[in-house]
């Protein structure tokens, strides 16, 4: 089961999982946006309606997926939405609107997939984070503590699920070819302070599926397939070069930062 299937990693993953042969239930907020998908693959790919903001919508997605499978092996955490704004211009229902998708719906439908997958003796739950899940980016503030948010869910998780034959997995894609950049919101306020900092982030944003570095969808379906087969599931796995290289070299400079912290022994 995976939501956010109408474009981009979702819309790849879905098609991947369903030419490779195993079920596939995709999810979107506009189904009519898998009407292809269905067509080419009438055996193996099914969809629902699914906002994943909609409580009544998530649990009648579940029931779906129960009714037509019996179970739900894998479940693939993928619908987000980005905003861009500096810390200071994002408003309160802009933040909640990042944590709603971003984080309460993911956390909701792992709640309601979780006793199936607890019962059954297996399972794994998929969490689409980001780079912006371990890293800052000027006027992603909002984005980027949803991302943070979800991934210590994941590690909390990955905890409470110790021995149970469920795994759970935060993937960390890079740049990718998708239209994310151009669908990120903005807030409506703009403070001119901010703009030497923020300006080129937007542009690179809007710009990120046109940019050398920016990976096909492809290759992140491929990532996560090879994921869920492993026998050794990491926490954590970055897609892509540009996460991995960028990730490495955040967590080199925390454990500099760290080792320089280090207390002084209190003299005695």
């Amino acid at each position: 089961m995976i939501t956010g299937c109408s474009t981009g990693l979702g819309r790849a993953l879905a098609e991947a999982v369903a030419a490779s042969g195993q079920q596939v239930l995709a999810t979107a907020r506009r189904p009519e946006t898998l009407e292809e998908l269905r067509e080419r693959y009438p055996r193996t790919l099914a969809s629902c309606a699914l906002d994943v903001r909609d409580p009544d919508d998530c649990h009648n997605a579940v029931h779906a997926a129960l009714a037509r499978y019996g179970g739900i092996d894998v479940l693939v955490n993928n619908a987000g939405v980005g905003h861009f704004g500096a810390v200071e211009e994002v408003t309160d229902a802009e933040l909640l609107a990042q944590l709603e998708v971003n984080l309460v719906a993911p956390w909701r439908l792992t709640r309601m997939v979780l006793p199936l997958m607890r019962a059954q003796g297996y399972g794994d739950v998929v969490m689409v984070s980001s780079t912006a899940g371990r890293l800052a980016y000027p006027g992603l503030g909002a984005y980027s503590a949803a991302k943070h948010a979800l991934e210590g869910m994941v590690d909390t998780l990955a905890l409470e699920l110790a021995g149970t034959g469920v795994h759970v997995t935060a993937v960390e894609p890079g740049c990718f070819a998708t239209e994310w950049g151009t669908s990120v919101t903005e807030s409506a306020t703009h403070l001119s302070a901010y703009e030497p900092v923020t300006g080129p982030m937007l542009a690179g944003t809007r710009a990120m599926k046109e940019l050398p570095m920016a990976l096909p969808p492809e290759l992140f379906a491929a990532e996560v397939l090879r994921l869920i087969a492993d026998d050794d599931r990491p926490t954590r796995r970055p897609i892509g070069e540009d996460a991995w290289t960028a990730l490495l070299d955040a967590a080199q400079r925390e454990h500099t930062a760290l080792l320089n912290a280090r207390p002084v022994p209190a003299a005695v």
